[in-house]
């Protein structure tokens, strides 16, 4: 593995928790009301860029399966 971040154990943890939420929030919306619903796709892009800042840190691919 080339070039890890320095903190690297906590980006990956974050990573996969914000991932996992991200997940849950999208089971959650399907059943959700109107007003609900902006406030969770609001958490749901949030987390993304989050998860967008941390695939930037890592190496290309690094989180790809």
């Amino acid at each position: 593995m080339s070039n890890l971040p320095e903190k690297f154990p906590e980006y990956s943890i974050m990573y996969k928790t914000l991932s996992k939420q991200i997940k849950e929030l999208e089971k959650r919306k399907e059943n959700t009301h109107e007003k609900e619903l902006e406030e969770i796709q609001l958490k749901i892009q949030n987390y993304q860029m989050e998860l967008d800042k941390i695939k930037k840190i890592f190496p290309e691919n690094f989180f790809d399966v």
